[in-house]
């Protein structure tokens, strides 16, 4: 029992204050200094708080990756390659592998689904040294002159997902085709095949593609609808790497009535002719062309 005697100046009582409660005090005195401080510091308010990075134990990679959006296209490279393909680790849910054509070792990754993914595998790659990529995907014509088996280059895109919105970027409007694009765009049309270069509508909502919408975008002149460009675009243009992006048309919207065609022949020949135009892209036309003779 405390003793009110132990207390006593004079005549007065002193108020017993436990050094814990003073030591509180003392700290929480010192955090509002430090806080009033910090918070007096100018801040950049696009910092983002987590980076991209290597992990320990992750391997790096070559400058140059393929990037393939569907499982069944992810497959149709590594026929290619057999015993030349190394399954090393994933990123994301996406498989990465190092495949050597030639002289070159490029990395091939997928499969991917739509922004926030493709994003997401895209800022790991570059973090893992990637410089350079060519992306193969599939899209849904909104023209009636672009059908199936076609394929669409994009150059710019609309963006209806909502992840390219987060990276800001300084200069406004569509960014200039890169080299990379064009090189991909000359070999296609060296291939014999039907490519359309322009804009696409990226959407994360595939079961929300209207008849408003496909009708506001064909008056625009927006060749196709995928879930994927646009984010894909804005990274690498915030980034500061080469990216060209490759869609085969699976289906058509143009006459307002679902038309898909993934079972058509045309379409199985598109996705192969291109899986050996970006390895030529890439490796080089002895690679591409040593493939084709020997599945010949």
């Amino acid at each position: 029992m405390l003793r009110p005697s132990r207390f006593r100046s004079g005549n007065h009582f002193k108020p017993f204050i436990p050094p814990t409660v003073i030591l509180s005090f003392v700290s929480f005195v010192n955090i509002a200094n430090v806080e009033r401080v910090s918070f007096a510091m100018p801040l950049d308010e696009n910092r983002a708080l987590i980076e991209p990075r290597k992990g320990k134990g992750e391997p790096l990679l070559p400058p140059s990756s393929i990037l393939v959006f569907t499982p069944q296209d992810v497959e149709l490279f590594l026929r290619r390659f057999a015993s030349a393909v190394v399954k090393t680790h994933t990123v994301c849910l996406s498989q990465v592998y190092t495949i050597r054509c030639g002289e070159r070792v490029v990395s091939l990754v997928g499969p991917l689904l739509g922004a926030p993914q493709a994003v997401m595998v895209l800022e790991k790659l570059i973090a893992l040294g990637v410089r350079e990529v060519v992306a193969q995907g599939w899209c849904g014509s909104l023209q009636s002159h672009v059908v199936i088996g076609d394929v669409v280059l994009p150059v710019n895109a609309v963006s209806e997902e909502g992840t390219s919105a987060h990276y800001p970027l300084t200069a406004a409007g569509p960014s200039p085709p890169t080299d990379l694009t064009r090189t991909l765009g000359k070999n296609l049309v060296r291939a014999g095949l039907r490519l359309h270069g322009g804009a696409v509508w990226t959407t994360d909502a595939p079961y929300r593609e209207t008849v408003g919408k496909v009708l506001n975008y064909q008056r625009r002149g927006i060749l196709a609808v995928e879930m994927e460009t646009s984010a894909l675009l804005t990274v690498a243009r915030f980034r500061g790497i080469s990216l060209a992006i490759a869609l085969v048309v699976s289906d058509e919207l143009s006459s307002l009535k679902w038309v898909h065609g993934f079972r058509r022949r045309v379409f199985h020949e598109t996705r192969e002719k291109l899986v050996s135009v970006i390895l030529e892209t890439f490796c080089g036309r002895g690679i591409s062309a040593a493939f084709e003779a020997r599945e010949s």
